[in-house]
């Protein structure tokens, strides 16, 4: 990350809870597929998790094709979660190669990757025990 994304994330307030309800996840997560739509990710997948894991509720897996994509998506889906949902990642990993950024919301995590590396990893296959959520770009938030 760069000195100025790492301090405005380690000095920002989130306000995530602990409390936070299925409903709520499941409209946060469908607000990032929407913004990752937004700027042109492609294969969007959606994981419900929680049955399966302790990690979160949900999982959004999404590809861009080259960095500079990847680093917009990560900046869409945090700008429209903060409009929407008040809320700031926990943690994000990986924009300074941006080959892979996961970004860490608690009860939802997101990655954003170009396609070698989602090939590569395959994280539908190993989470492919998880229900998947529908996603179309025009479905209401």
């Amino acid at each position: 990350m760069s000195d100025i994304t790492q301090l405005e994330y380690s000095t920002a307030q989130s306000t995530v809870t602990d409390a936070t309800t299925p409903d709520e996840a499941r409209g946060l997560i469908l607000t990032v597929a929407q913004a990752a739509e937004d700027r042109k990710a492609v294969d969007i997948v959606l994981l419900q998790v929680s049955e399966v894991s302790y990690l979160a509720d949900y999982f959004a897996i999404v590809t861009g094709f080259s960095n500079v994509q990847v680093r917009a998506i990560s900046q869409a889906i945090a700008d429209q979660v903060e409009e929407e949902w008040q809320r700031l990642p926990l943690r994000t990993q990986g924009l300074s190669d941006a080959s892979w950024v996961v970004m860490d919301y608690g009860d939802a995590i997101i990655h954003i990757m170009k396609p070698q590396e989602r090939e590569f990893y395959n994280l539908e296959a190993f989470w492919g025990h998880a229900d998947r959520l529908d996603f179309s770009p025009a479905e209401e938030r």
